[in-house]
């Protein structure tokens, strides 16, 4: 998958350090793999959350924080949509962001 707005992650994990690790593992694998559908990251990712709209909400650093993404299957694009803690995705709608 090609991943656009890297520079999101990198500058989270700048300024939190406990989730630049699980960032970069969940990057890695991102750019290494190609989701074709929803049950791709179903089958994988068992506590992550498919919404509408091709949106998939990551749970990132033992939950801790919330990576809010928009896929293209077709064209093999994740768009990062949205990274913070819990308590930030909290007051978001992650459909609409």
């Amino acid at each position: 998958m090609r991943v656009n707005a890297k520079r999101k992650l990198r500058e989270y994990g700048d300024r939190i350090p406990d989730a630049k690790a699980s960032l970069d593992s969940w990057y890695y694998e991102a750019i290494h793999t190609t989701w074709n559908s929803q049950s791709d990251i179903e089958a994988k990712y068992r506590h992550a959350s498919v919404l509408k709209n091709g949106r998939v909400v990551f749970n990132i650093a033992e939950n801790r924080h919330r990576l809010v993404v928009s896929l293209n299957y077709k064209a093999s694009i994740v768009m990062i949509k949205f990274i913070g803690t819990q308590e930030e995705y909290d007051k978001i709608n992650a459909e609409d962001v």
